[in-house]
């Protein structure tokens, strides 16, 4: 079977990528002039000035200006909008049914990841929709392999894409979605998503998607398994949890999760982005700086803790400093669990895995492991494996990872055997 990886060399660049450069333009502007303001008013008001309508702007003539600026970019960009749609309506025709290139797609999907949010609310052209991909293309069910019931779902992590299940030379290497395909029998399906938006939209999302699609797949399905690096592990329970709550069908064939490095319980490195919000907001002349870290993505924030659920997010001001209140989540029931926790140390318990563990997410994290008892996601022992001396990203690439998928998805299948399959 074809590595998804093996696709045919892509664009670079489309007709609508001039619209959605104007619109990054105008947001940047917009949002610069706004921190601008809040400090010129933040340093008004210690000198007993007033302000104006909103918190942070500024009145009178110096209010005027900034409305003004702020105005003439927003008319100056819709001007932009009209005239590039007009020229996308010419040129697209003869290109945009074209693959993008792996370096584009790399780019989209980290601009996603970082703020995907807010490419969506501002329809922009550069965000990523969420889509079921086979062999580097859009999913066509006429493309599946004939009588195959055994589907295996493969879901990237933030600032990823579905072309990115492999690191380094992809001509070189074989990616987890293949061997599995290629040595127990699965048809491969890799998800594509805007990784900015919050863990629970896409996790709706996914849950349609996934009824929908297998709904109508040609033979009945035996068997769906999850493959999740990092994020998309998250994704996964929160679109379970929506599935199950509308009482769609997919879920009864779910049979295996295999979670790759998934946050269950938080990232560091977002925690440590929420507490530069409150240490810039500690101050009125620091304050609103704080808005620069504010521009990321709601995917991002989610990160924090590890929000998989509407009501996580919902109500609460995502860049406030709270403690952990999630609504409690266990692991799927009925389904076969596993997750492998990687570290960049070559033992537990050194100082690297506590604080960073495989350079993103602690292992006690991945591992499902939490002070309180109520949010322990029971992992069985044997359903546990921790990858030493290995980052996250690297997680993706791993042979030890890839023996240890085969063994506990192949546990039927003859005569597997370490160094058979290309890269182990």
């Amino acid at each position: 079977m074809p590595s998804p990886h093996h696709v045919k060399p892509g664009q670079h660049w489309r007709a609508s990528d001039l619209r959605g450069l104007s619109q990054l333009a105008g947001l940047a502007v917009t949002h610069s002039s706004h921190i601008v303001e809040n400090v010129h008013q933040s340093i008004r008001k210690t000198l007993g000035m007033s302000g104006g309508a909103a918190p942070g702007q500024t009145a009178g003539i110096t209010g005027f200006v900034y409305q003004s600026v702020r105005g003439v970019t927003r008319l100056i960009d819709q001007g932009l909008q009209r005239a590039f749609s007009s020229l996308e309506t010419r040129l697209s025709p003869s290109n945009e049914s074209e693959q993008d290139s792996r370096e584009r797609l790399a780019l989209l999907a980290a601009l996603n990841g970082v703020m995907g949010d807010k490419l969506q609310a501002h329809h922009s052209p550069f965000a990523l929709t969420m889509s079921l991909r086979h062999q580097g293309a859009p999913l066509e069910m006429a493309a599946c392999p004939a009588g195959q019931g055994k589907v295996l779902l493969l879901i990237h992590g933030l600032c990823m894409n579905d072309l990115q299940w492999c690191s380094g030379q992809p001509e070189a290497e074989f990616d987890h979605g293949t061997l599995l395909a290629d040595a127990l029998g699965y048809t491969p399906l890799y998800l594509r998503y805007n990784s900015g938006l919050h863990v629970s939209q896409n996790g709706h999302a996914l849950a349609e998607l996934l009824e929908q699609t297998l709904s109508q797949w040609p033979v009945p399905i035996s068997e769906l398994t999850v493959l999740a690096h990092s994020m998309g592990g998250l994704l996964i329970r929160s679109a379970i949890h929506y599935a199950r709550a509308a009482d769609f069908s997919w879920p009864d064939a779910l049979q295996n999760i295999v979670f790759l490095g998934t946050p269950h319980h938080g990232a560091p490195l977002e925690k440590a982005g929420n507490w530069i919000d409150v240490i810039l907001g500690s101050t009125p002349y620091s304050a609103p700086l704080a808005k620069i870290g504010q521009l990321r993505s709601a995917g991002i924030t989610d990160l924090r803790y590890g929000h998989v659920l509407d009501e996580d997010w919902q109500g609460h001001d995502r860049f406030r400093r709270k403690p952990d209140d999630r609504q409690i989540l266990p692991l799927p029931a009925g389904v076969v669990c596993y997750t492998i926790a990687a570290t960049t140390a070559s033992k537990r318990g050194t100082l690297t895995e506590s604080i960073l563990g495989d350079g993103l997410v602690p292992l006690s994290s991945a591992l499902g492991e939490h002070a309180d008892p109520q949010r322990v996601l029971q992992f069985s022992p044997q359903n546990q494996s921790i990858a030493y001396n290995t980052s996250h990203m690297a997680l993706l690439s791993s042979p030890e990872v890839k023996r240890q998928l085969l063994q506990w998805l192949g546990d039927q299948a003859p005569a597997l055997h370490a160094g058979s399959l290309p890269g182990l």
